[in-house]
C-alpha cells in the first residue's frame, strides 16, 4: 500500500485519539492495511519488510514494527493522531505542444504576467483506493493547484503540495482540471513523500480545458485491477470513466472529446462537391459488409443523405491524436505533408494526367535526376521534413528524386526475372494470398449464366508439359507441388465496371506456379478473363512461356496484370483491411468496454497507440472517392466496394491467427511433431518461417501475462468488463459477422490467450509484413505497378493493334503501366509508409509503466524481450543460409520484414507495436 509519512486528515476537524497500544486493532480493506508511520523513524526496522503476513493480521497479531509506530505517534502527538500530517509533493510533467496550452499561452508574455495566469492552470486531486471504514463511503479527496516550478526542454514542470492524513489510506488515482481555455499534453504525476517511494503515473494524455468540459480527468495509478478486486474508493470512477468515454452517441465529435463510438463507413465519397464522387455506404448491410470505424457525428450530405459531410477536421478521440505530440519528422506528420505538397506539386509539375514513360531510362531518371517541383513557400521546411524525396538542386529549386529502393540497388534487374515473382509470392509484401491447388480443374463459384462457363482454360497437359521431366500433373497435384495465385472470383464481377473508368483495364486471373525440388517456386502459366460483356461471349486466355519473342512479350504483358492485381488486393485486403480496418473497432471496444486500470487494457494499449488517427488520415487522402487508391489502382472507383467484398468473401476472425491462416491456405497442416505443431507445405517460406516463431513468442509472453491475472475459468467468465468487451466486439464491432463461424468462446484462460494473440499478431507481425517491405519492393515500379492500363493485345486487337505489338512491345508495356502521375505518386506515399519514426515504439522493446510495477509480469516481460533478441539471431542465421534460396542468393533481399527491432528510416526490418503508420 501507497501510505503517507505522517498522520493527519486534512477534512476532520475532530480530534480523535487513539486506542491504547495493547487495544489496537489492525485496518483491513481489499488487499492491504493501514498503519501510521513517522517520517522521523525510518530506520529498517520500520520498513515494510518487516510487516507480517496477512494471515497474521486474521488472527489479530499485528507487525510489530506497525504497532510500535502507532504507539510512538501517540506518545509524540499526544494522543491526537489525527493532527500527524504528511507533507506530499506532486510533479506535474506538461509537454509544449506545436498549438496547445503553452503555446497559446504566450510564453513571451512578461514574467510576472506568466506566473500569475500559471499559478492556478492546473487542479489536482489525490483519490484514496479506500473507503471510509467507519462509513462505508468515499473518502474526500484532497486537493492543491499546481504552480510552475522549471522547464526542462520541451517539459515545463509544475508543483502541487499537499497535507495529508495517514488515515487517508493508498493513493488510487488524481483527478486532474485544467483551469485553462486551452488543452495541454500530461506526460506523467510523480508523487513524492510517500513510505514506498515515489509513485509516478504515467499520463501521455491530452487534458481539456475545463470551460470546454467540465467533467475532470482522472488518472489511476499503476497497479491493474479485475473489476471483481477493483478497490472500493475507485469503483465509482471506474465506471463513471467507462461511462464518460461511450459518450450518449448524439451530437458531433468536438475535437477536445475523448468519446469512442461506432459508425459505418459512410465518408468516403463526397457527392455534394461532386455527383460522381458518391460512394456505397460500406458497413450494417449485406450487400456491402465492413468492420466499423469511429463515429464523428458529423452532419449529412445535402445531395446524398446515406453519406456523411466531408470536413478540413477529422475527428478522432483525442488520446488517438499524436501530430503535436510526436516530433516533426514522425511518419504520419510526414504522409500528412505529402499529401498537402507533394502530391499537388507533382499534379502541377506533370500537365497530362495519362502520360506514361517513354521508355525505361526515363523510370530511372527518376533515381539520378527527379523530378523539379514548382517553388514552395517553404522550401527549408519541406526538404527538411523529407529529406528522403525532395533533394535541394539550388538554393530556389526543388526536385522530387527517389532513394534507389534496396532491391534494385541489389540487381537492376530483378523486376524482369520470372523466378524473382515467384520468390515474392513468399517473401515479398504480399505473402498472404499464395494457395495450395488442392482440386483440378480449377472452377469458378460464379453464377455461370452472368460470368460465362466456369471451369479454367489451364489444362493438365499445359501443366505437365512445364513439369516433364520431374514428375506427371497427377503425382504433382498428390504430392502438393502446385499453388495458385488466384484472383478471378474475387476481381471478375468488377471487370465490365472497372472497364467503363478512364484509363484503365481489368481481368479476373489465375497464376499456377510449380514447386522445384529446392523449394523455389516456378510460374506456369497465367489465365486471364474476361466475362459476357457488351453483347460478347466470355474471353479467357492462357499465356505461358514461350521460346518465341512474340510469346515472351505477351508473358510480359500478362505478368503485369497479375501484379496489378496482387498490388490491389495487397494494399485493400492483405493491409488495409485484415490490419488497419479490421483492428480500429478492436480500439474502440477496448476504450467503450475495459477500464484503463483492468489489465488487459494496458496489454492491449500499446497495440493500439496512433491507429485510428493513420486511419482516419486514410479517409480523408488515400482510400476516399478520387483519392490515390482509387486514382492509381486498378480497382478504381469500386476499391474500397472491392474490399468489403473480400471481408464479407474471406475474412474471419478466427483465420487471423498465422497458423490458422496457413492451414486454411493448404500452406501448412498440424503436426504436433514438427516446430510450431505446423508442417509448412513449402518449407523455405520465409514469411512462414520467421511468422510462426514470432507468433509463438507473442502467445508466451500473453500466456504468461493473462495466467496471471486470470488463473482459473472463473475468473474470466465473471469478469464483466471482459465479458461486455467481446461481446461488443462479436455483435457490434464487427457486427456485419456476427452470426458467421469463425467466433471462439471466451470462457477459459487459454480462450482469452487466443484472442488476444490474434488482435496483437495482427496489429504487429501481420502489419509489419505486409507495410515495411513496400518501398523495397514497390518503389521501382514496374516490379509491382498499381494498375494496368491496356487491355492484352490478343484480346480482339484491331490489325493496327497487332501490328503496334509487334513493332513497339516494349512501348506496348510501359503504356500498360502507371502513367507518369500514377507512378510518382504513389512512389512518394510507400516511401513515407515504409518509413520507421525516430520514436518507432518496438514490440517487446520497452515495458509499459503498468508491467513494470508487477514483479511477474517484469519478468515475463523481459524473458519476452530475450526471446525476441535471440530472435534476430535466427533470421540472420536463416538469410545466410544459402540452402534457404527464397532468402539467399546472387542479388535477392534477406527476408527481414518480421525481424523486431530496426532504426530509423525505410529498413526494411523492425516489428511496432502497433499500426502507426
Amino acid at each position: 500500500m501507497l501510505k503517507p509519512h505522517n498522520v493527519y486528515h486534512s477534512n476532520t476537524s475532530s480530534t480523535k485519539t487513539l486506542f491504547p497500544v495493547q487495544n489496537i486493532k489492525p485496518f483491513f480493506h481489499g488487499s492491504g492495511y493501514a498503519f501510521l508511520p513517522l517520517p522521523s523513524f525510518q530506520s529498517s526496522s520500520f520498513s515494510k519488510s518487516s510487516a507480517c503476513s496477512r494471515k497474521a493480521f486474521k488472527t489479530g497479531f499485528a507487525p510489530p514494527s506497525k504497532v510500535i509506530r502507532a504507539a510512538i505517534a501517540k506518545d509524540v502527538y499526544g494522543g491526537n493522531v489525527e493532527a500527524a500530517t504528511s507533507t506530499l509533493k506532486a510533479l506535474v510533467t506538461v509537454r509544449q505542444t506545436v498549438g496547445g496550452f503553452l503555446t497559446n499561452l504566450g510564453l513571451a508574455r512578461g514574467l510576472d504576467d506568466i506566473q500569475d495566469l500559471l499559478g492556478k492552470s492546473i487542479l489536482l486531486e489525490l483519490v484514496s483506493a479506500d473507503l471510509d471504514p467507519k462509513t462505508g463511503l468515499e473518502k474526500e479527496t484532497i486537493k492543491d493547484y499546481a504552480h510552475r516550478v522549471k522547464q526542462e526542454g520541451d517539459d515545463v514542470i509544475y508543483e502541487a503540495e499537499f497535507k495529508v492524513g495517514a488515515n487517508f489510506g493508498e493513493i488510487g488515482a488524481v483527478l486532474v482540471e485544467n483551469e485553462h481555455h486551452k488543452e495541454m499534453f500530461l506526460e506523467e504525476i510523480t508523487i513524492d513523500g510517500l513510505d514506498d517511494g515515489p509513485l509516478n503515473i504515467k499520463c501521455y494524455s491530452w487534458v481539456h480545458s475545463k470551460f470546454d468540459n467540465p467533467q475532470k480527468r482522472i488518472f489511476f495509478t499503476n497497479k491493474s485491477f479485475l473489476p471483481s478486486q477493483t478497490p472500493g474508493g475507485l469503483k465509482r470512477l471506474r465506471k463513471e470513466e467507462l461511462e464518460a468515454l461511450r459518450g450518449d452517441g448524439q451530437g458531433e465529435r468536438k475535437t477536445f472529446e475523448r468519446i469512442y463510438d461506432y459508425d459505418v463507413y459512410n465518408d468516403i465519397g463526397d457527392p455534394d462537391s461532386d455527383l460522381s464522387k458518391k460512394r456505397p455506404v460500406l458497413g450494417g448491410s449485406k450487400e456491402f459488409p465492413y468492420p466499423r470505424r469511429c463515429r464523428t457525428g458529423r452532419p449529412r450530405c445535402d445531395s446524398d443523405p446515406q453519406s456523411e459531410k466531408k470536413s478540413n477536421i477529422f475527428y478522432v478521440p483525442r488520446d488517438e491524436a499524436f501530430s503535436e505530440v510526436k516530433q516533426l519528422t514522425f511518419s504520419a506528420k510526414t504522409l500528412y505533408s505529402v499529401f498537402h505538397a507533394v502530391v499537388p506539386s507533382l499534379q502541377t509539375a506533370i500537365v497530362d494526367s495519362d502520360l506514361g514513360f517513354p521508355y525505361f531510362t526515363a523510370i530511372d531518371q527518376l533515381f539520378n535526376e527527379g523530378i523539379d517541383l514548382p517553388p514552395q513557400e517553404n522550401q527549408g521546411f519541406f526538404r527538411s521534413l523529407l529529406p528522403r524525396l525532395i533533394k535541394a538542386i539550388s538554393d530556389s529549386d526543388n526536385a522530387l528524386r527517389f532513394e534507389t529502393p534496396d532491391t534494385m540497388e541489389r540487381d537492376k534487374f530483378f523486376w524482369f526475372r520470372d523466378e524473382e515473382f515467384a520468390r515474392q509470392t513468399l517473401a515479398g509484401i504480399n505473402p498472404y494470398t499464395i494457395q495450395l491447388v488442392t482440386e483440378w480443374p480449377l472452377k469458378s463459384k460464379l453464377d455461370p449464366d452472368v460470368y460465362g462457363p466456369p471451369e479454367s482454360a489451364i489444362t493438365k497437359e499445359m501443366i505437365e508439359c512445364e513439369i516433364k521431366g520431374y514428375m506427371t500433373f497427377d503425382e504433382a497435384l498428390k504430392q502438393k507441388k502446385l499453388f495458385v495465385l488466384d484472383y478471378h472470383d474475387l476481381l471478375l464481377p468488377y471487370v465490365k465496371k472497372v472497364r467503363e473508368l478512364e484509363g484503365t483495364t481489368l481481368y479476373g486471373s489465375r497464376t499456377i506456379f510449380f514447386l522445384n525440388p529446392d523449394e523455389t517456386l516456378r510460374p506456369l502459366a497465367i489465365e486471364l478473363t474476361r466475362p459476357p460483356m457488351d453483347g460478347k461471349p466470355q474471353w479467357k486466355e492462357v499465356y505461358q512461356h514461350s521460346w518465341h519473342a512474340s510469346g515472351v512479350w505477351l508473358w510480359r504483358l500478362a505478368k503485369a496484370h497479375v501484379l496489378a492485381h496482387d498490388s490491389g488486393v495487397h494494399q485493400l485486403i492483405s493491409h488495409w483491411l485484415r490490419t488497419h480496418a479490421c483492428t480500429e473497432p478492436y480500439i474502440i471496444a477496448t476504450n467503450r468496454q475495459l477500464s484503463a486500470v483492468h489489465p488487459i487494457y494496458r496489454l492491449l494499449h500499446p497495440h493500439f497507440r496512433y491507429t485510428m488517427e493513420i486511419n482516419a488520415l486514410a479517409r480523408e487522402y488515400l482510400i476516399s472517392a478520387d483519392g490515390i487508391i482509387e486514382t492509381s489502382f486498378s480497382p478504381g472507383k469500386y476499391s474500397m466496394e472491392l474490399s468489403s467484398v473480400a471481408y464479407g468473401l474471406q475474412w474471419q476472425f478466427d483465420k487471423q491467427a498465422l497458423p490458422a491462416d496457413l492451414i486454411s491456405r493448404g500452406m501448412a497442416v498440424e503436426d504436433p511433431n514438427a516446430p510450431h505443431g505446423l508442417k509448412l507445405t513449402i518449407e523455405d517460406y520465409p514469411f512462414a518461417n520467421d511468422g510462426l516463431v514470432l507468433w509463438d513468442i507473442i502467445k508466451q509472453w500473453v500466456s504468461d501475462y493473462v495466467n496471471h491475472y486470470y488463473p482459473n475459468a472463473s475468473l474470466v467468465q465473471s469478469d464483466e468488463e471482459l465479458q461486455a468487451w467481446w461481446t461488443e466486439i462479436r455483435t457490434v464491432a464487427h457486427g456485419d459477422k456476427k452470426d458467421e463461424p469463425g467466433w471462439p468462446k471466451l470462457e477459459t484462460p487459454e480462450d482469452l490467450i487466443h484472442i488476444i494473440t490474434v488482435i496483437t499478431w495482427v496489429a504487429s507481425g501481420h502489419h509489419a509484413a505486409v507495410n515495411f517491405g513496400q518501398y523495397a519492393y514497390g518503389g521501382y515500379f514496374p516490379n509491382r505497378p498499381t494498375i494496368a492500363r491496356r487491355n492484352m493485345p490478343t484480346e480482339e486487337a484491331s490489325e493496327k493493334d497487332w501490328e503496334f505489338f509487334m513493332n513497339k512491345p516494349e512501348v506496348l508495356l510501359l503504356l500498360c503501366f502507371p502513367s507518369q502521375i500514377q507512378a510518382t505518386t504513389v512512389m512518394a506515399i510507400l516511401d513515407v509508409l515504409s518509413n520507421h519514426s525516430p520514436d518507432e515504439e518496438y514490440l517487446g522493446e520497452k515495458p509499459e509503466a503498468a508491467w513494470d510495477v508487477n514483479p511477474e509480469i517484469r519478468a515475463a516481460f523481459e524473458r519476452f524481450n530475450g526471446r525476441l533478441k535471440e530472435f534476430e539471431g535466427i533470421i540472420d542465421g536463416r538469410n545466410a543460409d544459402r540452402k534457404l534460396k527464397n532468402r539467399n542468393g546472387a542479388g535477392v533481399m534477406p527476408y527481414e520484414f518480421l525481424k523486431p527491432f530496426s532504426e530509423p528510416g525505410v529498413t526494411g526490418r523492425g516489428v511496432p507495436y502497433s499500426i502507426s503508420i
